[in-house]
């Protein structure tokens, strides 16, 4: 028997819970916002009925969701546009699979920048470290400089492929919110 597509694709990922495709998760229900509470997953509760579960997500643990059988309905019903291609054989598996492997090797190098230029805050989303390096006071040294126009060139290609690939490009919204 071959695995679902989610148990190969989606556990080989997890850009949608580690903070590269979405800022938060919309939360519905004060069932929803306590039982998740009572796992002990921090939640900004925007009034009695809604609530933000911030990314990366606290529950993920690599790339796999550490609460997945008690995980929010917008998680349970989220499908990335590569899984929804692969799911109507637009895309091969092994393509699919290949192009996370981009992705994740794209968000490496980000990463890698931020940390040159100081920021290793790994509890904000990717969009949010590189907004806030980029609008820091930094140094005025060429390599500096160098750096920071390497990270907004690097997060602009990583934009591109995020949206194409995971988000579909007609699919562009301003809130972050999964």
């Amino acid at each position: 028997m071959t695995p679902l597509l989610t148990e190969t694709l989606c556990t080989t990922c997890g850009l949608c819970c580690d903070g590269t495709l979405f800022a938060d998760v919309e939360l519905v229900g004060q069932a929803e916002i306590a039982r998740l509470e009572i796992m002990g997953m921090e939640v900004e509760n925007e009034d009695r009925n809604t609530g933000l579960l911030s990314q990366p997500c606290a529950a993920l643990r690599g790339t796999r969701c550490g609460i997945y059988a008690h995980r929010p309905k917008c998680c349970r019903v989220f499908q990335c546009h590569l899984l929804q291609n692969a799911q109507r054989g637009a895309v091969t598996v092994e393509r699919a699979l290949e192009q996370i492997a981009y992705a994740r090797e794209q968000i490496r190098q980000v990463r890698a920048m931020l940390g040159r230029l100081g920021n290793r805050d790994e509890g904000l989303p990717i969009k949010e470290r590189c907004a806030e390096t980029l609008a820091a006071e930094g140094g005025t040294t060429s390599e500096t400089i160098k750096d920071r126009a390497d990270l907004e060139a690097a997060m602009a290609t990583l934009e591109d492929t995020i949206w194409n690939t995971f988000l579909g490009s007609g699919q562009r919204r301003e809130s972050g919110s999964k």
